[in-house]
């Protein structure tokens, strides 16, 4: 009698945890925000049922329960609750009802990612790759020679980082030029250039754009950070037009390079004035950089909060567990809100300074994720500063926001634009 009692209590049990589901919450009580977004990613490839709860408890992910998504869990230290089917029904007609700002997104494809990175060592990091490997998503290195040889059409999401799209190694010059590691990048990069047919880096950096255009256009997804994001779109405008000073291409600028600009062909900026004096570490007047007097105790930036039900986009990209958020340096730190086109999503911004520091767009059938600063747990991250260790800071709100463009083109395709 008491094996049959015990039989079928091992039997409800055995049922109850199969109608069950894990609940990786993601607000202030979670112990690893950034290492629950690997474990989302990770039971997406496992072809589990996986859904995002926008604006639920900071963004929380509901997985079907198995026992390897609940070891997993475990392994990775990542804050759970195994629900049962009543718990999770009664979770999903709140997030159902009309006049709560919270909406269900199925997570259906995990997105294969690139990142645009060189394959020689400079003096300086990149906050997705390391985010990426913290939280155990996997990613591939592309660089010059894969987009020149349409590799990229093998992914679904690039990132770019700390580059210099207009050929100028940066703007490097007045203060590295005689160090090793800048002197072997130039002679790395022309070795490129001439590799793949160009007689300057900056033709050469050109087409790599274009390249990338052409796939975010074609429907991919585009992730860019720090002076990526300015360069690119500088580069992309000056298709043409020589902007480079004879130190960077042996020849000099085009002095009528600023009326040549078309800012038909950038993304995000328009009206924006190029830097021409070549010592400067910068570009142009998109960044604040220069002219920003905020300092490390007064520099914050705010999320927007966006209708879940109506503008799923946004809302996918500003989940997070704190909507104000600290500010972070980078050679672009942020974008001067006034040379923004119309039509541009800001996600985020410091209002009082008139500074944008993340926004979003869409080009052709791809969408664009723009976001200011080199690191997020490092205020002014210089050439030559040990990498961030990301165990310190499992809960970065700065981080999570790179995280949400990583799953953003999971979700289902009726939230993407088609």
């Amino acid at each position: 009698m008491k094996t049959k009692v015990l039989f079928i209590v091992l039997l409800l049990f055995t049922l109850t945890v199969k109608a069950s589901s894990i609940l990786i919450n993601m607000d202030e009580d979670q112990k690893n925000h950034l290492k629950a977004y690997g474990i989302a990613y990770w039971s997406i490839k496992q072809h589990a049922d996986v859904s995002w709860l926008l604006n639920y408890r900071g963004g929380s992910f509901l997985i079907n329960y198995t026992r390897a998504v609940e070891d997993e869990c475990k392994t990775r230290g990542v804050s759970y609750q195994v629900l049962p089917d009543a718990k999770v029904t009664a979770i999903l007609n709140e997030i159902s009802d009309p006049e709560v700002n919270m909406e269900i997104v199925k997570l259906e494809k995990a997105p294969k990612i690139a990142v645009y990175s060189p394959k020689s060592k400079l003096p300086w990091d990149d906050a997705v790759t390391m985010v990426l490997t913290y939280a155990e998503i996997p990613y591939d290195v592309v660089y010059d020679d894969e987009v020149l040889r349409d590799k990229l059409i093998g992914y679904d999401w690039l990132h770019l980082h700390h580059e210099d799209f207009t050929g100028q190694y940066g703007r490097f010059w007045s203060a590295f030029r005689t160090a090793s590691w800048y002197r072997e990048d130039v002679k790395t990069q022309e070795a490129t250039a001439n590799r793949n047919g160009y007689a300057k880096v900056s033709q050469m950096k050109l087409a790599v754009a274009k390249k990338m255009s052409e796939f975010c256009a074609g429907g991919g997804f585009l992730f860019a950070m720090c002076s990526a994001t300015d360069s690119f779109d500088i580069a992309l405008s000056a298709d043409g037009t020589d902007i480079c000073e004879s130190m960077f291409d042996g020849d000099p600028a085009d002095a009528g390079a600023q009326a040549k600009l078309n800012f038909n062909k950038s993304f995000a900026f328009k009206d924006f004035k190029l830097d021409q004096n070549p010592s400067n570490y910068e570009f142009s007047d998109i960044d604040v950089t220069q002219t920003r007097s905020m300092t490390q105790n007064n520099d914050y930036f705010t999320l927007f909060d966006f209708s879940a039900k109506w503008d799923i986009v946004p809302t996918m990209l500003t989940q997070n567990h704190e909507k104000v958020i600290k500010g972070f340096m980078g050679q672009t730190t942020a974008f001067r809100k006034s040379l923004i086109k119309p039509g541009i999503t800001i996600l985020g911004e410091n209002k009082g300074a008139s500074e944008v520091r993340y926004l979003h767009g869409e080009i052709g059938k791809g969408q664009f994720t723009f976001y200011g600063g080199h690191d997020p747990e490092d205020y002014q991250h210089a050439v030559g500063d040990p990498p961030t260790d990301l165990n310190l800071h499992p809960n970065s709100a700065g981080y999570r926001l790179i995280l949400n463009n990583v799953l953003f083109p999971a979700a289902k395709k009726k939230h993407q634009k088609t």
